[in-house]
């Protein structure tokens, strides 16, 4: 039995191990690593799945963004599943738990930078970012996005950029 739930602080260690084992430590290199360094995931959209051990075992968090033109959206990442409990749908539950959770709080849209026929089972489709830029190298078949609200990424053109909160700011106000 897996639980989601919004993640705690205490939850931070276990995730920054399981990213690791999951993507290695080059995983900070990566274009969306960019988009999400200094930030904090957008407010309600950090996500742990908890084994009935009290183990995390999986993982998603969704971050504020400008999506060009289109302004306001979130990109999806990284989203991870430790190795001993995939194959069960953990990863798929996390994310229609966290895109479910996305569109309760009025988001538009979400963009990301994955497989492609994995995240197609989603909804994402590589058409809707064909005019959005991310702010280093990316292959473009898999930069995708998902509507949340029809036409939130109608005409969307130019560089996707950082936004939300900042976590140096959060730290300064606690």
């Amino acid at each position: 039995m897996v639980t989601i739930r919004a993640e705690i602080p205490s939850d931070f260690a276990a995730r920054e191990a399981l990213l690791n084992k999951a993507f290695g430590v080059k995983r900070m290199r990566k274009t969306s690593e960019k988009l999400r360094k200094g930030r904090l995931p957008a407010q309600g959209l950090a996500f742990s799945a908890i084994n009935e051990k009290g183990k995390l075992v999986g993982t998603v968090r969704l971050w504020n963004i400008i999506a060009g033109s289109a302004g306001p959206a979130l990109l999806l990442g990284p989203l991870a599943v430790d190795e001993k409990a995939r194959g069960a749908g953990l990863g798929s539950a996390l994310m229609r738990h966290a895109l479910a959770e996305a569109a309760r709080l009025g988001h538009g849209a979400v963009l990301l930078v994955g497989d492609a026929p994995y995240y197609a089972r989603f909804g994402f489709a590589a058409g809707v970012t064909q005019s959005l830029h991310l702010p280093g190298p990316v292959e473009r078949a898999r930069f995708l996005g998902l509507e949340l609200s029809p036409g939130a990424l109608d005409g969307a053109e130019g560089l996707v950029a950082a936004s939300g909160r900042l976590a140096e700011a959060e730290k300064a106000a606690a």
